[in-house]
């Protein structure tokens, strides 16, 4: 792990070059929150994946989908360092080892708590959970609405970005595929 730097700093001399003044109380803790917020937002890069999914696998003789959906994910954008946020879905057929189902959004959160763009996101998920659990196939979808598309450039506030990754069963079986994307948009007993 690399040492870290203060990031206060660099803050307060935003904010001046803003045109803000860093004294004034409004502004005055400021730079320590930014920083306590983006350590906090970014803190994937702390995680070690390898010691999350060793930890939570399991020898089980089950051969059918697994889903965990509508995972909350909350990211940065890194072209502007604006937030993104909306649901993940992740499917995988396993091969005689299942994760322990806490695991698949504890995943998605070390990954989200990078600085990223959506694609690669959605891939790093897929290709994190193929390395480690090596299923027959993953398969995740991303939806979120991203900050520099609603406040700035288009502002189009309704808009949302779609993502997929398939491995494996999920992208060389059409019919694999489609139950995965049914199930997902699927509501259950109430559920979401």
């Amino acid at each position: 792990m690399s040492e870290t730097k203060p990031i206060a700093p660099h803050v307060r001399a935003m904010l001046q070059a803003l045109g803000e003044d860093p004294e004034r109380e409004g502004l005055l803790k400021t730079p320590e929150r930014v920083e306590k917020a983006l350590r906090f937002l970014t803190q994937g890069y702390q995680q070690d994946v390898c010691a999350l999914l060793n930890s939570a696998l399991f020898t089980v003789s089950y051969d059918e989908m697994v889903i965990i959906k509508d995972i909350d994910v909350f990211s940065l954008c890194e072209h502007h360092l604006l937030p993104f946020f909306g649901k993940a879905h992740v499917a995988y057929i396993p091969n005689g080892k299942v994760l322990g189902l806490s695991k698949v959004p504890r995943l998605v959160d070390v990954y989200a708590r990078r600085l990223q763009v959506q694609e690669r996101l959605t891939v790093e998920i897929a290709e994190a959970i193929q390395q480690w659990v090596k299923p027959r196939g993953v398969g995740v979808v991303i939806e979120a609405m991203h900050f520099c598309m609603i406040m700035r450039g288009v502002e189009k506030q309704n808009s949302v970005a779609v993502t997929s990754c398939m491995l494996g069963d999920l992208r060389e079986q059409q019919s694999t595929r489609g139950e995965f994307l049914t199930l997902m948009r699927k509501k259950h007993n109430g559920l979401g």
